[in-house]
């Protein structure tokens, strides 16, 4: 179980990196072409979940990496869960429910991370 923990770990990790970077340093102009919901949401929000989709891609690494506190990978992929569980929230308020597929896949992988790390942690 832990190779598969990884392989889905990592590529959550990667995107997360990435999209949450985006959202921390990028301005609402330039996000807004990728995703049309930051009109609706006060920047420090944005820039908060883009923090927190950065500490979740780490959270899933870092601990079992290094073997420090190896439950946080856990932690880290049920906060990932919540982030996606308010992205279809805000799409589906938006009227864009045909736009909550990514939502759902990353919300299972993070399940299944959460899940898959509790198998051998």
């Amino acid at each position: 179980m832990s190779v598969t923990y990884w392989i889905v770990a990592a590529l959550l990790a990667v995107f997360y990196l990435y999209a949450g970077g985006k959202k921390a340093i990028q301005s609402q102009e330039r996000l807004l072409p990728m995703m049309g919901w930051v009109d609706r949401v006060p920047m420090p929000l944005v820039r908060l979940i883009g923090v927190l989709e950065i500490l979740g891609a780490v959270g899933l690494v870092l601990p079992p990496l290094t073997g420090i506190a190896p439950w946080l990978a856990i932690a880290a992929a049920i906060g990932l869960v919540v982030i996606q569980v308010g992205g279809i929230a805000v799409h589906l308020s938006r009227g864009e429910a045909r736009l909550i597929g990514l939502n759902i896949a990353l919300l299972a992988a993070a399940a299944a991370t959460a899940w898959l790390g509790t198998t051998w942690i």
